[in-house]
C-alpha cells in the first residue's frame, strides 16, 4: 500500500459513483458518496501541491489525521489516559477537589487514601493528641496588613484570588469571581490590566495591581500618572496597592497586546489608545533602582490616604532581592506586603523557556524572602503572601508553615468557575467562557452562578483550613511553623521541613558578617549579599 492509496482510492470511487450517476441521478445515497470522495479527491490534490506541510505533500489526505490526533491529543490525555494524581499542571484528583467544594457538594474520599505515604517526597502534618476544642470561626482567618505608617490597614483573609487581568479573563469571569469575592469576605487582585467596570459592580474588596504599564494611571506615552493614581486609589473599594516587579510566568519578560485584541472596553480600562500595540515593559520607568522604589512606594501610600501598598515579585538573583532589603535598612522604608510569586505559576501564556527555566519557585523564594527579613529585623514590619498553585487547604497550612502569612489562588478559582484545564487560553477559544473575549463563548459563563460557586470554594476549603488547624491544636495559621510539617526525602529519611529549610538568627544581617549570617547550606549568598547595590539594579 503506497503512501497515496487513500487518495488514488477516493479518485477511483469519486469516478466510480460518477459512472453511476449517468447510468441514474436520482438515488440520493449515490450522490452523497460521488460529492464525498470527489471532496477527498480535491483534498488530496491540494495537498500534494502544496508547500507548506511536508507531511500533507507526502501522505495527501491521511495526513490529516495526524494533525486531527494532535488536536485532540489533550482531551485524549486528559480524560482517558491521565491518572488522578497526575500533575498537569494540576490533577484530577485537585481539580475534582475544587470542582466539588465550588458546587457545595461533599469532597469526602472512600476505601482511603491513593497516595503513596512512603513515596520520596511525601508530606503530611504532625496532629495534636490534644486538639482544640473550640470551633475555628473560617471568617476569622485573617491576618492585618498595613506598617506603623498606614492609616487604612486591611484586614485580608488567608486565601484569596491572586492576580487575573481584565481581558486575559472574560467580563462573565471576572463578574463571577468578584461577587464570590464579595459573598465571602476576601479579596481579589485586579492584576496588571487595571480596575475595570466589571469589578465594580458587585463591591467585592480589591488590590490593584500596577504593573510596568501603569495600565489606569498613565499618560499616552506609558509614563506614571500620579494624578489619575489618586482618582483611582480613592476608592473605597481598593483595599491594598500592589506595585508588580514580575510575575511567575515570565519574570523579566515584557508582554504586547496586540492592537487587533484590544476592545473599546480594554482600552479605557487600561487608558489606551485603540489601533495601537499596548506595551508591558519588561521593568518599571517611574523608580530605577530599590531606593527610589522604596520612596515610590511611600509616595502611593501618601496620595492613597494611607492604604497598604506592597510589591509582587519572583525571585530571580537573590542579589535583587537584597539589594532591596538593604534599601529598607538604609531608608527605614518598607512596604507594607511582599507577594511572593512563584515561577511554578502562571494563568495565561508565556514562552515555554520562561515557564519553565526562568525564576525561582515559590516555596524557595518565600524562604529566602521570610529568613533575610527576620535577619534584617524587618519581617513584624512586612507581612508576606505567597501564590503559586495553591489549591487545598493543606497547601495553604504548607505555605504558612515555610513563612507566608496568606495565600492567594488564581488557577484555583479558575476552576472554580468552570475552566476545565484545556489549556487554550492563549488562543481566545477558551470553551467555557473563562478566559476569552469572544462574547459569544463567554456567554456560557453564568457569573451569578459562578460567584456562589465562587463563594462555596473560598467558604469550604477555609472550613477544611479550620478543621486542619484544630487538628494540630492550633487556633490561626500565624501559628504554624516548619516543624508542624513532616517530608520523606530522596533516602526515606523522615524529617521535619526545618531540618532542610533556610534558617537565619533574628538580627543577624544587622549585627555579624554575611560570612557568618549565611551559614551552613546557604553561605554562598554571603557574596550575593555583598554584592548587593541598594542603589543599582
Amino acid at each position: 500500500m503506497t503512501r497515496y492509496f487513500v487518495w488514488q482510492l477516493s479518485v477511483v470511487l469519486s469516478v466510480y459513483f460518477g459512472y453511476l450517476l449517468i447510468l441514474d441521478s436520482s438515488i440520493a445515497k449515490i450522490w452523497i458518496a460521488f460529492f464525498v470522495f470527489t471532496a477527498l479527491g480535491l483534498v488530496g490534490l491540494m495537498d500534494h501541491i502544496q508547500k507548506k506541510h511536508s507531511i500533507l505533500r507526502n501522505y495527501p489526505v491521511i495526513g490529516h489525521l495526524r494533525f486531527w490526533l494532535e488536536f485532540i491529543r489533550p482531551e485524549v490525555r486528559q480524560y482517558f489516559l491521565e491518572s488522578d494524581g497526575e500533575k498537569l499542571p494540576f490533577s484530577r484528583n485537585q481539580r475534582a477537589l475544587v470542582y466539588q467544594r465550588s458546587k457545595n457538594l461533599s469532597d469526602q474520599r472512600p476505601f482511603g487514601t491513593i497516595e503513596n505515604v512512603y513515596s520520596n517526597g511525601h508530606e503530611w502534618l504532625s496532629y495534636s493528641n490534644a486538639p482544640s476544642q473550640i470551633a475555628i470561626n473560617p471568617n476569622n482567618l485573617r491576618v492585618s496588613i498595613g506598617n506603623q505608617n498606614c492609616a487604612q490597614p486591611y484586614s485580608i483573609s488567608v486565601f484569596n484570588i491572586s492576580a487575573m487581568s481584565f481581558g486575559s479573563l472574560s467580563a462573565n469571569a471576572i463578574l463571577a469571581l468578584n461577587k464570590g469575592a464579595k459573598l465571602g469576605g476576601f479579596a481579589q487582585d485586579t492584576g496588571e490590566g487595571s480596575v475595570s467596570k466589571y469589578h465594580k459592580v458587585h463591591d467585592g474588596d480589591l488590590i490593584w495591581e500596577i504593573g510596568s504599564g501603569y495600565f489606569g494611571c498613565r499618560f499616552d506615552d506609558g509614563r506614571f500618572d500620579l494624578e489619575k493614581f489618586i482618582q483611582v486609589a480613592a476608592d473605597p473599594q481598593i483595599k491594598m496597592i500592589e506595585i508588580k516587579l514580575s510575575q511567575g510566568a515570565k519574570p523579566g519578560h515584557g508582554g504586547i497586546l496586540p492592537a487587533a485584541k484590544i476592545t473599546t472596553e480594554i482600552a479605557q480600562t487600561r487608558g489606551v489608545p485603540m489601533g495601537v500595540d499596548c506595551i508591558s515593559p519588561s521593568r518599571h520607568t517611574a523608580f530605577n533602582n530599590p531606593v527610589e522604589m522604596l520612596e515610590f512606594i511611600t509616595a502611593l501610600r501618601e496620595k492613597s490616604n494611607g492604604k497598604p501598598v506592597g510589591i509582587k515579585l519572583c525571585v530571580g538573583k537573590p542579589d535583587d532581592w537584597f539589594a532591596i532589603l538593604k534599601a529598607m535598612i538604609e531608608t527605614r522604608l518598607a512596604p507594607d506586603f511582599i507577594v511572593v510569586d512563584g515561577s511554578e505559576g502562571g494563568t495565561g501564556a508565556a514562552p515555554v523557556e520562561f515557564i519553565d527555566h526562568i525564576g525561582m519557585p515559590m516555596r524557595d523564594s518565600l524562604r529566602l524572602i521570610h529568613t533575610t527579613l527576620i535577619a534584617a529585623n524587618l519581617r513584624d514590619r512586612v507581612q508576606i503572601g505567597a501564590a503559586g498553585k495553591i489549591i487545598s487547604a493543606f497547601d495553604i497550612v504548607r505555605v504558612c508553615s515555610i513563612g507566608a502569612d496568606w495565600c492567594n489562588s488564581a488557577r484555583g478559582f479558575m476552576f472554580a468557575i468552570g475552566c476545565i484545564q484545556s489549556r487554550t487560553c492563549n488562543t481566545d477559544k477558551c470553551p467555557t467562557g473563562v478566559a476569552t473575549q469572544n462574547p459569544l463563548r463567554q456567554r456560557a459563563l453564568d457569573p451569578e452562578d459562578k460567584g456562589q460557586r465562587v463563594y462555596h470554594f473560598h467558604h469550604n476549603t477555609l472550613h477544611a483550613l479550620s478543621e486542619i488547624l484544630m487538628a494540630a491544636g492550633l487556633n490561626h495559621t500565624s501559628e504554624l511553623n516548619p516543624d508542624y510539617i513532616m517530608k520523606r526525602d530522596e533516602n526515606s529519611i523522615v524529617q521535619p521541613f526545618s531540618k532542610n529549610l533556610m534558617h537565619m538568627e533574628a538580627g543577624s544581617l544587622i549585627d555579624q558578617s554575611p560570612e557568618i549570617a549565611f551559614n551552613g547550606d546557604h553561605c554562598y549568598l554571603a557574596s550575593a549579599w555583598r554584592r548587593a547595590n541598594p542603589r543599582f539594579w
